[in-house]
């Protein structure tokens, strides 16, 4: 059912994003790239608007927002419910799962920070 209502409001927000862009194409050039400052997005000057702008509210648009959102929804953690096994990566860079580090009856412990 979660995953229904999510296609739904994706749906529906791209098909109203697609129509204010054919309708408004400036406003929404202007909103997609108020957008894009708020991620750093418009930092990289080989990264121009023409180059990514159109993509936004496309069907591949569509189908790599409900793949994120979908995934979402398995990397929820409830109190009192066990904790999901989510994929990590390791300092390597390889991708594992989180209950790949699990010990016998050790507990684990996640430490997180950045690196610089």
């Amino acid at each position: 059912l979660q995953k229904v209502l999510i296609a739904l409001h994706v749906t529906a927000c791209v098909v109203v994003g697609k129509t204010l862009m054919i309708l408004f194409p400036n406003a929404m050039k202007r909103y997609i790239l108020k957008q894009g400052e708020k991620s750093r997005m418009n930092t990289n000057p080989k990264f121009s608007y023409e180059n990514w702008g159109p993509t936004f509210f496309s069907f591949q648009y569509l189908l790599f927002v409900l793949k994120v959102k979908w995934k979402r929804l398995e990397d929820e953690a409830y109190e009192g419910h066990p904790a999901p096994n989510t994929p990590v990566v390791t300092s390597d860079g390889e991708v594992r799962h989180l209950f790949d580090f699990m010990q016998d009856n050790r507990p684990l412990i996640l430490n997180f920070g950045s690196c610089t």
